[in-house]
């Protein structure tokens, strides 16, 4: 495809799979916020490492969010949301500590979806319901566009669910990244869940942050571009803290002092409703469906010269 002919392409795709999403998990689409106010705690602190992009405005520290994840749940609140049924809205961030490659860019766009649930809902069957669905739309739209663009992924009819814990077990010399690239290759689709809690190696299969994901009911998919001989993160999700879950987190990070900003104080008080919610990477999603190589042939984004020039030798075009 040349420039023209990929800008149709992802417009076709991210409307269609936005589509189906929404009727398959039963979600609204809403607006949402490009900044917030420090002091709210509803900023995303991803893995507790990264600065966020923020300026001073009447007095008051100004975020830009790096997602939406707790955002979310106070509008489920807000809006009078009933229970399954939620909302998803189109997330735009800037991420600069961003270590950029063909996956990574400073931009980040990625649908941000949150639905209400029951607390006796709070277990890893449900969890493995809503990952079933949500892969059912991925796979929904690789038939559409095999049939469009005769293009052919290879994806099973089933995702594959291992934990983090068993992922080790199965791969103990490798890293974690080595681990997820084995079980792709092989598998083709996989959820890896129950991430955040440290292993038996003594770190944890990735970063997350304390405040949002219940660690023990959690996960990312994950598929293989062959395109790119990698495997490729399409979404980071799961069930929320509840009020139990955010205190032990919040205390194996040393955190505890979050539990005095309005977010945290909302979840103890049980103010705000249980919930099931993630982010699903949109132009990785296309990436991934229309054979690219580097991430910036899908998205406009800042990319260093040395990186312009690689993608030039590479033959790569960026948007």
């Amino acid at each position: 495809m040349n420039i023209l002919e990929t800008e149709i392409a992802i417009k076709f795709l991210k409307d269609k799979f936005e589509d189906l999403l929404a009727k398959k998990l039963n979600l609204v689409r809403v607006s949402a916020p490009l900044f917030v106010d420090k002091e709210t705690g509803l900023n995303d602190n991803l893995n507790g490492i990264e600065e966020t992009v923020s300026f001073d405005l009447n007095g008051k520290r100004i975020e830009i969010v790096q997602s939406l994840a707790k955002w979310k749940r106070f509008a489920l609140k807000e809006y009078n949301f009933p229970v399954d049924k939620g909302l998803y809205t189109d997330m735009n961030a800037i991420r600069k500590d961003e270590h950029l490659d063909n996956l990574h860019s400073i931009y980040v766009d990625q649908w941000d979806w949150e639905k209400i649930i029951l607390k006796d809902e709070r277990k890893k069957s449900y969890l493995f319901k809503v990952v079933s669905n949500i892969y059912s739309v991925i796979r929904k739209v690789a038939s559409i566009s095999e049939k469009k663009w005769d293009f052919s992924y290879n994806l099973p009819s089933k995702i594959y669910k291992i934990s983090s814990k068993q992922l080790e077990k199965l791969y103990p010399n490798k890293s974690p990244k080595e681990r997820e690239y084995l079980i792709a290759k092989e598998h083709r689709a996989v959820f890896i869940y129950q991430i955040g809690w440290p292993l038996d190696s003594g770190l944890p299969h990735d970063g997350r942050a304390a405040d949002y994901d219940d660690w023990k009911l959690n996960g990312d998919i994950i598929l293989f571009d062959d395109a790119i001989d990698s495997p490729i993160e399409l979404s980071s999700m799961g069930i929320r803290v509840d009020e139990d879950s955010l205190v032990k987190q919040l205390k194996k990070k040393g955190e505890l002092d979050k539990l005095n900003n309005p977010y945290c104080k909302a979840i103890i008080n049980k103010e705000l409703p249980y919930t099931i919610g993630g982010g699903i990477g949109q132009s990785r999603l296309c990436m991934y469906y229309l054979q690219k190589k580097h991430i910036a042939e899908v998205q406009s984004s800042y990319w260093p010269e040395d990186i312009l020039a690689q993608m030039k030798k590479d033959g790569v075009k960026p948007l």
